[in-house]
């Protein structure tokens, strides 16, 4: 098990734990939100290849339209 902290509360996940695979625990669309990890914003193309370690930071945006 890794320990990370998510939007500033700490969590724990499986080892080899990819970006792709919180999105999918988090039932979030991947076409709105933006992620971060420790302090580096991370396109959309590597978060299935960005595996999650200990002490990783992620921060999750979620964009909501309005009017």
């Amino acid at each position: 098990m890794a320990k990370i902290q998510i939007n500033g509360k700490k969590t724990k996940i499986l080892n080899d734990y990819s970006v792709k695979d919180l999105i999918k625990k988090y039932k979030l669309n991947e076409n709105k939100i933006a992620i971060e990890l420790n302090g580096i914003i991370l396109p959309k193309k590597l978060y299935n290849k960005k595996k999650l370690k200990n002490n990783d930071k992620v921060e999750i945006v979620q964009f909501i339209g309005g009017g």
